[in-house]
């Protein structure tokens, strides 16, 4: 088969099938603990005879932006997929990002569907569905979560039965389970046919409410291993990457340490002069009350660089940058930016108003969250060795996480 141009990247058939998983919410601690304590033989295996690198994720360092990153090889400038969650200028209203339309790329997997390969995206949640998927214009093109595994029916998701493929119960979401489910889904996949790409995408609840090195960081991690190594047992291609890391945000006493940018806002500048958007908001925020490192802010009519000024200087703020230099630095697209960017420094998170946000689902458990620049960095790891050329292109940084496929596909051995 001659290569594939997908956004202006060529990539080959693939010689093997070539299976991805983007690992929620794996901050690199959480291997280099596993790896230490020993309960990680598979993932140590392969980083021996494969590779195994740090890359950055796309800001901000979210779900969504990232995982159709991953799924496009380009960066939020390109696709356009910029959080969970934005203000729609054109309309004046907020709105979710888990909608096709507002993507401008192709993805590598309906591209190569639309090839004819046999294409898969599972995801632990249902919201990304509709954006993995994005293209899917054939039966050849599997696509479903481990949310809704029950409900798969092949006109929809070009699959069917999974629980009884699978062998156990569909997981609650709020779970470790749903990850794992994800992984048992994509092994009785194989193992029913032959697919050229598969792509498996899972949660990050156990990053959210355990540390690495944690009793519960660890049995997940090990189930986590188990699951991989049997992946790596095909004769496959596997490349395992993350879509962001993972900070603990809470005060020494285990409060959340969180800075109410909206009330910061209102009391300096009066009611209804802002708007503030947390773009990791979206329909599972139990695990983190929409509390993330990263916040848009609209100005109305006040002058740009006067909100820039009095921002910056709250303590915990690591950056506030106007929509330019933004998008300049983070790749982010123009027309769908703030007039200014705020990240949090890594130990706080950003909120909007103080009584908007409801903690008590967090249940006792330290607030870890993401979305600024202290969570970009992810584990890269391939399942074999490089080529000369991207062995050179590895020792060059940065590697970004959407970099993935193409190692996978054009760059392995």
């Amino acid at each position: 088969m001659d290569p594939i141009t997908i956004n202006n990247l060529h990539y080959r058939w693939p010689a093997r099938p070539v299976v991805v998983i983007c690992a929620d919410g794996c901050d690199p601690e959480y291997l280099e603990h596993g790896f230490r304590d020993e309960i990680l033989p598979n993932l140590s295996k392969l980083s021996c005879e494969g590779t195994l690198a740090t890359a950055n994720s796309a800001m901000p360092s979210f779900t969504n932006p990232n995982n159709v990153s991953i799924i496009t090889g380009v960066p939020p400038s390109a696709h356009g997929i910029s959080g969970n969650y934005f203000l729609d200028v054109d309309s004046g209203t907020e709105v979710m990002m888990d909608d096709p339309r507002w993507l401008r790329s192709e993805t590598i997997l309906s591209a190569f569907a639309a090839r004819g390969a046999r294409v898969g995206a599972v995801s632990a949640k249902n919201k990304l569905c509709k954006l993995l998927g994005a293209g899917r214009g054939t039966s050849d093109f599997v696509c479903f979560s481990a949310e809704c595994a029950d409900a798969c029916t092949l006109s929809d998701h070009g699959v069917e039965r999974i629980v009884e493929m699978v062998g156990r119960p569909q997981p609650e979401v709020y779970s470790g389970d749903l990850s794992l489910f994800v992984l048992d889904a994509g092994i009785g996949l194989l193992k029913r046919e032959r697919f050229d790409l598969l792509y498996l995408s899972l949660s990050d609840y156990i990053q959210h409410k355990y540390a690495p090195g944690t009793p519960e960081a660890n049995h997940f991690c090990a189930e986590l291993d188990a699951r991989i190594g049997t992946l790596a047992s095909f004769d496959i291609t596997l490349g395992i990457v993350a879509d962001h890391g993972m900070s603990d945000k809470s005060h020494q006493n285990g409060t959340p340490r969180v800075i109410y940018l909206q009330d910061e806002l209102q009391q300096r500048f009066g009611s209804g002069k802002t708007k503030v958007i947390l773009p990791i908001t979206d329909p599972y925020v139990v695990h983190h009350g929409a509390l993330g490192g990263f916040a848009r802010v609209y100005c109305d009519t006040l002058p740009v660089d006067q909100v820039l000024s009095f921002i910056q200087q709250i303590p915990g703020i690591e950056l506030t940058l106007a929509r330019g230099d933004a998008c300049q630095r983070f790749s982010l697209p123009s027309d769908r930016e703030a007039d200014l960017v705020v990240v949090s420094e890594q130990h706080y998170a950003i909120g909007v108003e103080r009584e908007l946000h409801d903690l008590r689902a967090l249940g006792g458990h330290r607030l870890r969250s993401h979305g600024g620049v202290s969570e970009q960095p992810v584990p890269f790891l391939l399942s074999h060795p490089l080529t000369d050329s991207y062995t050179k292109r590895l020792q060059q940084l940065p590697l970004n996480n959407y970099d993935i496929f193409d190692f996978a596909i054009n760059g392995t051995l």
